[in-house]
């Protein structure tokens, strides 16, 4: 007998990340029956779900999915691509209509809205799930038990890594919703937030978290961990990638070496919102919890005085002047 279809709503048709959740919406056997965009312009959904209702307007959206509910058919999950400011909102909105939540990263932008969505996911008896991709990335996953194997021979080694990811952006970022701190969160949560959630993942929690500096287009600083230091730096500007990227033409950089060896860990990356899914809805998905740490590592980093450049620093950092 084959399983019924779950249900599926999306909020966000029409942003950059929606296309890897319908894809993996639809790679994952279910139907998404409506999604709500400000934004008109989703044919996107020709490509998966040419069938579902779309809604510019959160109220008209907010009463089909009311009358689905009364007509027997049920939302069973919201997938929630919308800006970050909006996401503890929409995480609501999905339990209160007796649906699961998954939720793009960051989960929510303050740590305190996490915390509040414990007592609503509590009350509601569903459950809100996040994106933590890299946690199913094989080489993120080889390199956490390569730090657990050494940890178990060698008690007292530690571990020195380097973090760099570089993401080219246009000035488009910096007019949308991105570029505005108190929308996005600025650039430790809105390019950041799977590599801090890699990081304590690996290593455990941090101990100590120095910041380097902190602008609008890049940020830089050092972690410190029971038995690891992470020099970290990241960025939207492609003033500051390498000149092999640049001379290639390439446009974004990603890099994690420990102890001088490269980590490759770029296949795969971009592909494993289907490889999530297949989790969540299996019954092993991340949680609130699970994200916490990430979130709040962000926003302490948001709330650091930098202290400048040192030799502790990352080595990009000479880029930024």
């Amino acid at each position: 007998m084959t399983e019924k279809p779950n249900n599926f709503a999306l909020i966000g048709a029409a942003g950059y990340i929606a296309p890897r959740h319908l894809k993996a919406i639809k790679e994952t056997g279910n139907a998404l029956v409506a999604a709500l965009d400000a934004n008109d312009t989703v044919g996107i959904l020709d490509s998966f779900f040419p069938e579902a209702r779309f809604f510019t307007e959160f109220e008209r959206f907010d009463r089909y999915v009311d009358l689905l509910g009364r007509k027997g058919t049920p939302l069973d999950y919201v997938s929630i691509a919308s800006p970050n400011y909006l996401h503890d909102s929409h995480i609501r909105f999905a339990l209160r209509v007796g649906a699961n939540a998954i939720c793009e990263k960051p989960l929510v932008v303050n740590p305190w809205n996490a915390e509040g969505l414990l007592q609503v996911e509590e009350e509601s008896g569903k459950k809100v799930f996040t994106i933590l991709q890299l946690r199913l990335h094989p080489s993120i996953i080889a390199l956490r038990e390569r730090v657990a194997q050494e940890r178990a021979a060698n008690p007292g080694a530690r571990f020195e890594v380097d973090l760099t990811y570089i993401t080219s952006r246009g000035a488009w970022y910096f007019a949308s919703w991105k570029g505005d701190e108190r929308k996005s969160g600025g650039i430790a949560p809105n390019i950041g937030i799977h590599f801090f959630d890699m990081l304590t993942w690996v290593f455990g929690t941090v101990e100590e978290s120095e910041l380097t500096f902190l602008r609008d287009d890049v940020g830089c600083g050092v972690l410190r961990f029971k038995d690891a230091t992470v020099r970290w730096f990241l960025s939207v500007n492609p003033a500051h990638l390498p000149d092999h990227v640049t001379a290639k033409g390439q446009r974004t950089f990603r890099s994690i070496t420990m102890a001088g060896e490269e980590i490759e860990f770029s296949d795969g990356f971009t592909d494993l919102h289907t490889e999530s899914y297949r989790h969540i809805l299996s019954g092993k998905g991340f949680g609130i919890a699970d994200a916490l740490p990430s979130v709040q590592l962000a926003y302490d980093i948001r709330q650091a005085k930098p202290k400048g450049v040192t030799s502790d620093s990352h080595p990009f950092a000479a880029r930024v002047a």
